[in-house]
């Protein structure tokens, strides 16, 4: 363990915190931390089950004195997302993470850090492992694959939990309370081409995007960051009649704003010097553009070998119009809850490769109609280039009730310990609660956690007084979890 990290306070938070992140965890990947929270719980000597998905359910008795108080759900998600820097050599198959401390906060080197959720799971197992908190019976929920289609939320049945109050541990804000959150639907549009043999007389070029912030696609999409997908398209399509594309690669995530794309194209000797000033042209309008929210986006123009075949100048036009044409950040603002983003859209991946075209979206929203409604815009933009759309993946948000018992019982918590008011909000992200609610309707869900930045993205960081804080805040709320009925 990292000495560093090791001292921080909580100790015992940041001990598992540490250990959870030396067990690699990735969103479809989690067989090795499944088995992991297994043996946590049985070393426990608790009851810990696994689900027919691969949720892990430990549970533990009310401490002496507290049988009589409601039974609490503490719920995390084991998954992380994985991203890096591109210069960055890590393997998160095999490796731990590599966390340090920098000031106030705890980041990883390159690398996400995995605070989202790893946190809140490192919190459930002090609460687990404790011989000193009061708190009443505990059942913790370790969900799968939260970061890539929350199938584990989706998968958990009816009759694992008895608990009445559900604490969600995944809020990324110290001072907020949420009591609702987005849906969300993966837009998939694909399609072949055929591809040709470059003309003669050409040059090889690469267009790099890179050096964006990127960021969660829900949390940070109203923050108007770049899109490396849609910078490297309107780079593409303003220099459209002087190349010839053979390749793009952009993005990674389908929940993270692209950092990064790449593409490989081919520009006539004849018009090079045309092309390299247009290029050149709309670079500087994107950086001047997005200079305050991105100031390190770098594009980068080299001359490379030629490549062997490209698109034709029909299948090359529909690719960049669709792309140009497809919404992406914020499409409405919730005209009920101030601030609050209503529904958005993210492009995340575009992949054009070996004669197959694959351009992959995120859409939320906290309310469905809006949600389908953007669908279908994005739908029809790319059904009108003749490509294939999939709608998939559609999971249900979270309504808001202003009037849930433990909302009372967190915002009494918060103005005693803190002497302020907390924010009580509802998200853009996708929490599990709604999922969740889908089999368990009667149970009053919250959601808390500590500030967390740059989540879905290698600088994601964890405020270390914020940490100390949320976990102040957690054990006072289970103290203070009201009595069955």
């Amino acid at each position: 363990m990292n000495k560093d990290i090791e001292s921080l306070e909580p100790k015992i938070l940041w001990q598992h915190f540490s250990n959870l992140n030396a067990v690699p965890r990735g969103s479809k990947k989690e067989e090795r931390v499944i088995q992991f929270m297994v043996d946590f719980g049985n070393s426990l000597q608790l009851e810990t089950i696994v689900d027919a998905v691969g949720n892990v359910i430990i549970k533990k008795p009310a401490t002496e004195g507290m049988e009589h108080k409601k039974t609490v759900v503490l719920q995390s998600h084991l998954d992380m997302v994985h991203q890096k820097n591109s210069d960055t050599e890590f393997d998160f198959d095999t490796e731990g993470i590599k966390m340090f401390v920098d000031r106030d906060w705890v980041k990883a080197k390159g690398t996400t850090l995995g605070a989202d959720n790893g946190i809140g799971v490192a919190a459930i197992m002090s609460v687990l492992a404790s011989k000193d908190i009061k708190h009443p019976a505990i059942e913790a929920l370790f969900t799968i694959d939260e970061e890539t289609g929350m199938t584990g939320a989706m998968g958990l049945q009816a009759g694992y939990l008895d608990g009445e109050i559900l604490l969600n541990l995944d809020t990324e804000e110290d001072d907020e309370i949420d009591i609702g959150c987005a849906g969300g639907i993966d837009i998939t549009a694909k399609d072949t081409y055929n591809e040709v043999t470059t003309p003669v007389n050409s040059i090889g070029f690469s267009v790099t995007v890179s050096g964006l912030n990127g960021g969660h696609s829900g949390m940070d999409i109203h923050k108007g960051l770049g899109n490396a997908n849609k910078i490297m398209n309107r780079l593409l399509f303003e220099t459209q009649d002087f190349i010839r594309i053979s390749q793009i690669n952009g993005g990674s995530l389908r929940n993270a704003i692209p950092r990064e794309s790449f593409a490989s194209i081919a520009v006539l000797k004849s018009q090079k010097e045309t092309f390299l000033k247009t290029i050149a042209k709309i670079s500087e309008a994107i950086k001047d553009e997005l200079k305050t929210v991105d100031p390190h986006l770098t594009i980068l123009v080299a001359e490379t070998s030629i490549p062997n075949k490209v698109m034709t100048t029909i299948s090359q036009a529909a690719l960049l119009k669709s792309i140009y044409a497809a919404h992406n950040g914020v499409y409405r603002m919730s005209p009920d809850i101030k601030d609050l983003v209503e529904a958005s859209n993210n492009i995340a991946r575009v992949i054009v490769n070996n004669e197959e075209i694959i351009i992959q979206c995120l859409t939320r929203s906290s309310v469905e109609s809006s949600k389908m409604d953007l669908a279908n815009m994005l739908r029809a933009t790319f059904e009108l280039s003749g490509y294939q759309v999939t709608l998939s993946g559609s999971y249900p948000g979270w309504k808001p009730n202003v009037n849930s018992p433990i909302l009372g019982v967190l915002t009494e918590t918060y103005q005693k310990l803190f002497n302020s008011k907390p924010k009580v909000v509802a998200c853009h992200a996708g929490l599990e609660c709604g999922i969740l609610g889908t089999n368990y309707p009667d149970m009053d869900m919250i959601s808390f956690g500590p500030t967390i930045e740059g989540a879905h993205s290698p600088d994601e960081r964890a405020n270390i007084k914020s940490v100390q804080k949320f976990w102040n805040y957690l054990i006072t709320i289970l103290e203070n979890i009201p009595s069955k009925a």
